[in-house]
């Protein structure tokens, strides 16, 4: 074999190797944690339905707008935009659906950008509450290996509602009608 191909060889084992798990936990990944994931996979959550099974009208009312420009709706979430144009620079809501990821990821990526989370509990499920200023909150709430995320941002307008009221709104309608 040639010099450059063993190699390259060499190159994409030790690749290989750095990728692989290197056994260290993650933030919030310990087992029992509110926020964690355990060691063993546990079973799906529940089916939660398109948008969290809320409405257009729903999202409305507890953000404080009579309506939205632009509603996207995909497989695992949605988006209440109030502006077509500039949509995350103008106020909005959303929606995500997460299977078989960690709910401490997302919560360890919330500190990391400025929003440290708090524990909540909705509807006897854990989860994270995380704010940045009166503009924006987020909310994930656990079900087994899967979790829901909920996140409202006011961006440059004035708040009709409290944001973090608002998300604990939407994800008690959405718990509650999990099936």
């Amino acid at each position: 074999m040639s010099r450059t191909v063993v190699g390259l060889l060499v190159g994409c084992a030790v690749l290989l190797a750095g990728c692989g798990g290197g056994g260290g936990e993650q933030a919030g990944d310990h087992p029992g944690s509110p926020t964690g994931t355990s060691q063993s996979p546990s079973a799906p959550g529940p089916f939660f339905g398109e948008c969290g099974s809320v409405t257009d009208a729903e999202v409305a009312a507890a953000f404080g707008v009579p309506g939205f420009g632009t509603v996207v709706r995909n497989s695992v979430g949605c988006e209440w935009q109030l502006s077509a144009q500039d949509a995350h620079a103008s106020p909005h809501v959303s929606f995500t659906w997460y299977r078989g990821s960690p709910i401490g990821r997302e919560r360890a990526g919330s500190a990391l950008v400025g929003r440290p989370a708090i524990d909540i509990e909705i509807g006897g499920r854990p989860g994270f509450e995380a704010a940045s200023s009166e503009w924006l909150c987020e909310l994930g709430v656990q079900f087994g290996d899967d979790f829901v995320h909920w996140s409202i941002a006011y961006a440059d307008g004035v708040p009709a509602a409290e944001p973090c009221d608002v998300g604990r709104r939407l994800a008690e309608l959405t718990v509650a009608r999990a099936r």
